[in-house]
């Protein structure tokens, strides 16, 4: 019989691979490794993830990582935007192209507006462009249209930001910096070729260490892969199976740690876009009661979440005007009072850490609805 793991026990095993329990003492670097890299649509999201996950992080440890050519921002998992080191940049985008391309052809507006179009010219002339100097979309968009003036220009630029192993170069990225982004291809950029491999196998082996037990679902929820089924069952005999409260088979690598479902978990802030939320087909063990009227970031809405007791508790929006700074948290479900004052002590540390010049802060409780 094969172990069953509930809510709770996949929940403290996620907290525990995600630096969520305790916060480490690796470097910048190490942990942006360690979890496969951060989703970073929004720029300053890295940084309030890495903040709740490692001791003493300064902004300066990732701003440097990414002016250096350390860390880079670029398409990859789910055809979002993340940040990762410059090695697993060059590593993980051979991997996950087929699913950047399929993505394009079938899943985005882009592709269907250039059927007919010699996708090998245009990536080439694309390519060129940017590798000249990097470019931003509005740079870009009058070019290529003057070539395919009967096509779609954001099409056309999109074609490439899907295609192309394209990277934001800073300010973009950098902490405190405003910039539009701004682009080139990756091999440009650092010098240094992309990698030949294309197999998933130790790519899945880095997401279950970070984020397991999980399904094969779960590795394409995250991923965007097709067909990692059959992965999973080649690489069954390296693996240990659990199931869930469902009867789902989960599966682990055989040194992940798995915390007694008691453990205490801190409450801790992630930003508007976390992988630690993202990144499974069943929410269950970091969502409660899933319902995405009440957990507004699953709708789009622009603000982040804090975990009370491993599980998301509340939602959290910074209000920044001159030099006043109000962290505005709000409640989906009643807490026990000593929960609530562990939220506010943790909410006037991220306040301290965001707006380290505002001359006053101030955290602000709601209640829940």
């Amino acid at each position: 019989m094969m172990r069953v793991l509930d809510a709770r026990a996949l929940n403290r095993a996620l907290l525990e691979r995600q630096l969520l329990l305790r916060r480490s003492t690796m470097s910048a670097a190490d942990a942006i490794e360690w979890l496969v890299g951060m989703q970073a649509q929004i720029p300053a999201d890295p940084y309030v993830a890495l903040w709740s996950r490692l001791e003493n992080f300064r902004t300066d440890d990732l701003a440097s990582l990414i002016t250096d050519r350390k860390a880079v921002r670029m398409g990859l998992m789910r055809a979002t935007i993340h940040l990762v080191t410059a090695r697993d940049g060059l590593a993980l985008r051979p991997v996950l192209q087929p699913a950047l391309e399929r993505t394009f052809q079938t899943a985005s507006p882009f592709g269907r507006q250039l059927v007919g179009v010699d996708m090998e010219r245009l990536l080439t002339i694309g390519r060129a462009l940017v590798e000249e100097r990097p470019r931003t979309s509005a740079e870009l968009r009058p070019i290529l249209h003057k070539r395919w003036p009967k096509r779609d220009r954001d099409s056309l630029v999109m074609a490439m930001s899907y295609l192309l192993p394209l990277v934001q170069v800073p300010p973009r990225g950098v902490w405190g910096a405003s910039a539009q982004p701004r682009r080139t291809t990756l091999e440009a950029w650092l010098g240094r070729p992309l990698g030949k491999k294309r197999s998933p196998d130790a790519m899945i082996f880095r997401y279950l260490a970070a984020f397991g037990p999980a399904t094969a679902s779960d590795a394409r929820t995250w991923s965007g892969l097709s067909g990692l089924a059959a992965v999973f069952e080649r690489l069954r005999p390296l693996l240990r199976t659990f199931r869930d409260e469902r009867g789902r088979e989960l599966f682990d690598v055989p040194d992940g740690p798995l915390p007694d479902p008691d453990t205490p978990a801190p409450p801790r802030f992630l930003p508007v876009y976390d992988n630690v939320v993202l990144s499974h087909a069943d929410r269950a063990r970091i969502v409660r009661r899933f319902d995405p009227k009440r957990v507004g970031y699953l709708e789009g809405v622009n603000f982040g979440s804090v975990l009370i007791d491993g599980f998301v508790g509340a939602t959290w929006t910074l209000e920044w005007k001159t030099k006043a700074a109000s962290l505005r948290i709000a409640l989906l479900d009643r807490v026990p009072r000593r929960d609530q004052v562990a939220v506010e002590e943790e909410g006037a540390r991220l306040v301290a850490f965001i707006a380290a010049d505002a001359t006053s802060r101030d955290v602000i409780v709601g209640e829940p609805p």
